[in-house]
């Protein structure tokens, strides 16, 4: 900075004289020359003063201790943002991630926001292919026709027998069916009218060890319900995380709110964020919607935990995106995430003194009667949560979202971690040249379709992909959606040929199914991107 001043006033100083030299011979645009040096100067050096005021206020900012990333401390708004979008007040003054990639699907079947309590599952289903990285036949500790306790281990892996995987209801075990290669798929339970628990004696949290923490959760049953990145597997217990993510919102299509979801359960929420504080080296990270028209509960924003707000379009509901923009996953590193209603599982351990496998369900999508959210539990049946609430027969039942979500039917359950069912209409129909009349209007990035001119529009869903698997070609599309500075066609890529070291520098390991799920939506080659994903995720894993 001294010598830039030395420089510019030498420079003064070598024009002025010639400029006095001209004033004296009576030209009248010397003085012109002379003016207009003179203000150049002035102008100069106000900026040079503007300049070091921003430098001494960013330094003392740092020198306090309360200088925050993303913030500017300068006398003078940024560029970006005299043209970043307009934040919600409750926001504040809090610093945000602005995603400017992503894409909205918009579809009819929003679930209203009430809980219809007249829905009831009799039964229920743990199903252990949820969990990956675990043997698909695990050692089995019930049989058909036990009675078990809700909270009571059914079995456990041969790898990590301390983990235990237990019932979410109490009731009588009335299947245990199995897959391809005589895998389990399923452990069904009849449920009990009046449900029972087992007794759980939680320690507290405040003075427990970690290792005491470990133990009792995997003991419990809790512990499937952390995962971890890389490759999204059950996390190891013997591994301490760099990092814990929760992300509090979810921008997936027709996707519950988590600020109705959290109602009511507010302290087994901030006792599970106290929890899982105490088993990571580093801080546990909330993903906040800075987008939302309405007020984050306060169970996320006065937790014990570190906020960080995100603007965007989906996938910025993604946790792992948010893990992107906050701290990236590296070759060594070990994060563990979870969902809200996870968390609450968590805590009410410790509040309740029981294994509370309750969930509200987001019963979503154009084919319902009703669309409305339900209180259930982990693995409740899909036909018995729909019952009477279908329009038509023809239509496909999701457990979870459209993008991600697993195909299932009535006489399936839902899956582990999902707290969203979705019904659509089948597409088993073709329409005539619908390539080239595109006439009924259906979610797009394209601009063949004029959805931008209706940005609010709804669309009813199908399944129909509107074409066939086709070749590879570099469209630039996946770059489009993603707000990550990964290159997803040139990952794809390296994973089908198998170049390991290619794999790992495209940052395969900050990727998992969901991430890419969108990518899959607006490829123009109808590649199968998720599933690809997960093969080079096992490639990886495999070669340790």
């Amino acid at each position: 900075m001294k010598n830039k001043a030395n420089s510019l006033w030498l420079l003064a100083m070598i024009f002025l004289p010639t400029g006095a030299v001209m004033g004296q011979s009576g030209s009248s645009g010397s003085n012109i020359l002379i003016y207009s040096l003179i203000a150049v100067a002035v102008l100069i050096f106000f900026y040079l003063l503007v300049q070091v005021a921003d430098n001494l206020l960013a330094i003392e900012a740092r020198q306090s201790g309360s200088q925050r990333k993303g913030v500017n401390y300068g006398i003078f708004p940024r560029i970006s943002e005299i043209f970043a979008p307009k934040l919600p007040d409750f926001v504040e003054d809090s610093p945000v991630t602005v995603l400017k990639r992503g894409h909205n699907i918009l579809l009819q079947g929003e679930a209203a926001a009430r809980i219809d309590e007249s829905v009831e599952a009799q039964t229920f289903a743990v199903q252990p292919f949820n969990f990956k990285g675990i043997a698909p036949i695990p050692k089995m500790l019930v049989e058909v026709g036990a009675e078990v306790k809700a909270g009571d281990p059914l079995f456990f892996d041969k790898a990590n027998p301390e983990i235990h995987y237990v019932a979410p209801v109490s009731g009588e075990v009335i299947a245990i069916n199995r897959g391809a290669k005589r895998a389990i798929s399923e452990v069904v339970i009849l449920a009990d009218k009046t449900q029972k628990y087992r007794s759980l004696n939680a320690p507290d949290p405040a003075s427990a060890s970690r290792e005491d923490l470990v133990k009792f959760l995997m003991d419990s049953g809790a512990w499937p319900l952390i995962k971890q990145r890389p490759f999204n597997l059950i996390a190891d217990p013997a591994e301490t995380p760099r990092d814990i993510f929760v992300s509090t919102f979810d921008s997936a299509p027709l996707a519950p709110d988590q600020n109705f979801v959290v109602q009511g359960r507010e302290a087994a929420f901030r006792k599970g964020i106290d929890v899982l504080s105490k088993l990571t080296s580093g801080k546990v990270y909330l993903g906040l919607n800075a987008k939302s028209a309405s007020v984050p509960s306060k169970a996320f924003t006065e937790s014990n935990a570190e906020v960080r707000w995100f603007y965007g379009k989906h996938p910025a509901g993604n946790v792992g995106i948010q893990i992107h923009h906050i701290r990236p996953i590296g070759s060594k590193d070990k994060v563990w995430t979870l969902g809200v209603q996870e968390v609450i599982t968590l805590g009410a351990l410790f509040t309740e003194n029981r294994f509370n496998a309750e969930r509200i369900v987001a019963l979503t999508g154009a084919e319902l009667k009703d669309p409305v959210y339900v209180r259930t539990n982990i693995g409740a049946n899909l036909g018995e949560l729909l019952k009477d609430n279908l329009k038509a027969e023809n239509t496909r039942m999701i457990t979870g979202d459209v993008l991600s979500g697993r195909k299932s039917g009535p006489e399936g359950f839902l899956d582990f971690y999902d707290d969203q069912v979705t019904v659509v209409e089948e597409g088993d129909y073709y329409e005539l040249f619908g390539w080239l009349l595109p006439i009924e209007p259906r979610p797009s990035i394209s601009n063949s379709f004029p959805n931008f001119l209706f940005p609010n529009l709804k669309f009813k869903a199908n399944t129909n992909s509107h074409g066939e698997r086709r070749a590879f070609v570099v469209t630039g599309q996946y770059e489009e959606v993603l707000p990550m500075d990964v290159y997803p066609q040139a990952l794809m890529k390296s994973i089908l040929n198998g170049e390991f070291e290619r794999m790992e520098g495209l940052g395969i390991y900050e990727l998992v199914e969901e991430d890419v799920a969108l990518c899959e939506f607006v490829c123009t080659s109808k590649q199968p991107l998720q599933q690809i994903l997960r093969q080079g995720l096992e490639m990886m894993r495999e070669q340790g």
